[in-house]
Protein backbone atom coordinates (compact mmCIF):
# COMPACT_ATOMS: atom_id res chain seq x y z
CA UNK A 1 0.00 0.00 0.00
CA UNK A 2 2.90 2.35 0.73
CA UNK A 3 4.14 1.93 -2.85
CA UNK A 4 0.76 3.01 -4.21
CA UNK A 5 0.82 6.15 -2.04
CA UNK A 6 4.35 6.90 -3.26
CA UNK A 7 3.25 6.44 -6.86
CA UNK A 8 0.26 8.71 -6.42
CA UNK A 9 2.48 11.40 -4.89
CA UNK A 10 5.25 11.10 -7.51
CA UNK A 11 3.15 10.64 -10.64
CA UNK A 12 2.11 14.31 -11.09
CA UNK A 13 5.72 15.42 -10.71
CA UNK A 14 6.97 12.85 -13.20
CA UNK A 15 4.22 13.62 -15.71
CA UNK A 16 4.90 17.36 -15.42
CA UNK A 17 8.60 16.80 -16.04
CA UNK A 18 7.81 14.65 -19.08
CA UNK A 19 5.48 17.20 -20.68
CA UNK A 20 7.73 20.17 -19.92
CA UNK A 21 10.62 18.45 -21.65
CA UNK A 22 8.54 17.51 -24.67
CA UNK A 23 8.39 21.16 -25.69
CA UNK A 24 11.88 21.81 -26.95
CA UNK A 25 13.23 25.24 -27.78
CA UNK A 26 12.95 26.32 -31.40
CA UNK A 27 15.03 28.68 -33.49
CA UNK A 28 13.45 31.04 -36.02
CA UNK A 29 15.11 33.10 -38.73
CA UNK A 30 13.40 36.50 -38.61
CA UNK A 31 11.22 37.64 -41.49
CA UNK A 32 9.26 36.06 -44.29
CA UNK A 33 12.32 36.64 -46.52
CA UNK A 34 14.65 35.42 -43.73
CA UNK A 35 16.55 38.70 -43.76
CA UNK A 36 16.68 41.72 -41.42
CA UNK A 37 16.23 44.57 -43.91
CA UNK A 38 14.10 47.63 -44.69
CA UNK A 39 10.77 45.95 -45.48
CA UNK A 40 8.40 46.77 -48.32
CA UNK A 41 5.58 47.05 -45.74
CA UNK A 42 6.02 48.73 -42.34
CA UNK A 43 4.26 45.78 -40.65
CA UNK A 44 6.16 42.99 -42.43
CA UNK A 45 8.18 41.85 -39.42
CA UNK A 46 5.30 42.07 -36.94
CA UNK A 47 3.00 40.13 -39.28
CA UNK A 48 5.67 37.45 -39.46
CA UNK A 49 6.07 37.36 -35.66
CA UNK A 50 2.30 37.35 -35.13
CA UNK A 51 2.05 33.94 -36.82
CA UNK A 52 4.32 32.31 -34.25
CA UNK A 53 3.66 31.41 -30.63
CA UNK A 54 7.07 32.09 -29.14
CA UNK A 55 7.90 30.29 -25.90
CA UNK A 56 10.55 30.85 -23.26
CA UNK A 57 13.79 29.29 -24.53
CA UNK A 58 13.05 29.83 -28.23
CA UNK A 59 15.56 31.93 -30.12
CA UNK A 60 15.47 34.24 -33.09
CA UNK A 61 18.17 34.72 -35.69
CA UNK A 62 18.55 37.99 -37.56
CA UNK A 63 20.65 37.94 -40.75
CA UNK A 64 21.89 41.24 -42.21
CA UNK A 65 24.88 43.04 -43.71
CA UNK A 66 27.06 43.92 -40.70
CA UNK A 67 28.73 46.75 -42.65
CA UNK A 68 25.47 48.68 -43.10
CA UNK A 69 23.09 47.52 -40.37
CA UNK A 70 22.73 46.28 -36.80
CA UNK A 71 20.07 45.17 -34.33
CA UNK A 72 19.14 46.97 -31.14
CA UNK A 73 16.98 45.51 -28.39
CA UNK A 74 15.09 48.44 -26.89
CA UNK A 75 12.31 49.37 -24.48
CA UNK A 76 8.73 49.69 -25.68
CA UNK A 77 8.96 53.48 -25.59
CA UNK A 78 12.16 53.51 -27.68
CA UNK A 79 10.56 51.02 -30.07
CA UNK A 80 7.56 53.30 -30.62
CA UNK A 81 9.76 56.33 -31.30
CA UNK A 82 12.66 54.56 -33.07
CA UNK A 83 14.99 55.86 -30.38
CA UNK A 84 18.43 54.22 -30.60
CA UNK A 85 19.84 55.83 -27.43
CA UNK A 86 20.57 53.48 -24.49
CA UNK A 87 19.51 50.14 -26.02
CA UNK A 88 19.08 47.09 -23.80
CA UNK A 89 21.31 45.17 -26.22
CA UNK A 90 23.28 46.01 -29.36
CA UNK A 91 24.32 43.50 -32.02
CA UNK A 92 26.34 44.02 -35.19
CA UNK A 93 27.79 40.66 -36.24
CA UNK A 94 25.49 40.13 -39.26
CA UNK A 95 24.11 36.85 -37.91
CA UNK A 96 22.63 37.61 -34.50
CA UNK A 97 21.01 34.89 -32.38
CA UNK A 98 18.95 36.00 -29.40
CA UNK A 99 17.38 33.64 -26.86
CA UNK A 100 13.97 34.67 -25.60
CA UNK A 101 14.64 34.03 -21.93
CA UNK A 102 11.44 35.37 -20.33
CA UNK A 103 7.76 35.80 -21.08
CA UNK A 104 6.38 39.09 -22.29
CA UNK A 105 7.32 41.47 -25.09
CA UNK A 106 10.74 41.93 -26.71
CA UNK A 107 11.38 44.96 -28.94
CA UNK A 108 13.99 45.24 -31.68
CA UNK A 109 14.85 48.04 -34.09
CA UNK A 110 17.49 48.55 -36.76
CA UNK A 111 20.55 50.50 -35.68
CA UNK A 112 21.01 52.00 -39.16
CA UNK A 113 19.90 55.61 -39.62
CA UNK A 114 16.35 55.86 -40.95
CA UNK A 115 15.69 52.11 -41.14
CA UNK A 116 13.42 51.89 -38.09
CA UNK A 117 11.34 54.78 -39.37
CA UNK A 118 10.83 52.78 -42.59
CA UNK A 119 9.48 49.79 -40.66
CA UNK A 120 12.60 47.79 -39.82
CA UNK A 121 11.44 46.97 -36.31
CA UNK A 122 10.07 43.91 -34.60
CA UNK A 123 7.93 43.18 -31.56
CA UNK A 124 7.88 39.63 -30.26
CA UNK A 125 5.44 38.35 -27.63
CA UNK A 126 6.72 35.37 -25.65
CA UNK A 127 4.08 33.19 -24.00
CA UNK A 128 4.29 32.77 -20.23
CA UNK A 129 5.31 29.35 -18.96
CA UNK A 130 1.75 28.56 -17.85
CA UNK A 131 0.46 29.36 -21.36
CA UNK A 132 3.02 27.35 -23.28
CA UNK A 133 1.85 24.18 -24.91
CA UNK A 134 3.99 21.30 -26.19
CA UNK A 135 1.78 20.81 -29.23
CA UNK A 136 1.71 23.25 -32.18
CA UNK A 137 -1.06 25.79 -31.62
CA UNK A 138 -0.25 28.54 -34.10
CA UNK A 139 -2.36 28.70 -37.27
CA UNK A 140 -0.69 27.11 -40.25
CA UNK A 141 1.13 29.73 -42.35
CA UNK A 142 0.56 29.97 -46.06
CA UNK A 143 3.17 28.17 -48.20
CA UNK A 144 4.83 31.49 -49.04
CA UNK A 145 5.27 32.29 -45.34
CA UNK A 146 6.38 28.87 -44.14
CA UNK A 147 8.96 29.16 -41.39
CA UNK A 148 11.07 26.12 -40.75
CA UNK A 149 12.72 25.93 -37.32
CA UNK A 150 16.46 25.38 -37.51
CA UNK A 151 17.67 21.88 -36.69
CA UNK A 152 18.24 21.40 -32.98
CA UNK A 153 20.29 18.94 -30.98
CA UNK A 154 17.83 19.32 -28.10
CA UNK A 155 15.61 16.61 -29.62
CA UNK A 156 17.96 13.77 -28.62
CA UNK A 157 18.09 15.08 -25.03
CA UNK A 158 14.29 15.25 -24.98
CA UNK A 159 14.03 11.66 -26.25
CA UNK A 160 16.52 10.52 -23.59
CA UNK A 161 14.54 12.32 -20.86
CA UNK A 162 11.33 10.79 -22.16
CA UNK A 163 12.86 7.29 -22.04
CA UNK A 164 14.26 7.77 -18.52
CA UNK A 165 10.95 9.20 -17.26
CA UNK A 166 9.00 6.28 -18.71
CA UNK A 167 11.46 3.81 -17.20
CA UNK A 168 11.01 5.40 -13.77
CA UNK A 169 7.21 5.23 -14.04
CA UNK A 170 7.35 1.57 -15.17
CA UNK A 171 9.75 0.81 -12.30
CA UNK A 172 7.39 2.36 -9.76
CA UNK A 173 4.38 0.57 -11.22
CA UNK A 174 6.16 -2.81 -11.23
CA UNK A 175 7.09 -2.43 -7.54
CA UNK A 176 3.42 -2.18 -6.55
Amino acid sequence: MASMKTLIRCLPILLSAIFINLSEAREFVVGAKKKWHVPSSSEEFNKWAGKIRFQIGDSIELKYDSKTDSVLEVTEENYKHCNKINPIGSYSDGDTKITLYRSGPFYFISGADGHCEKGQKLEIQVMSANHSHPLPVAPAPSPADTIAPAPSTAGSATKTWWFVSCAVVVGILSSI
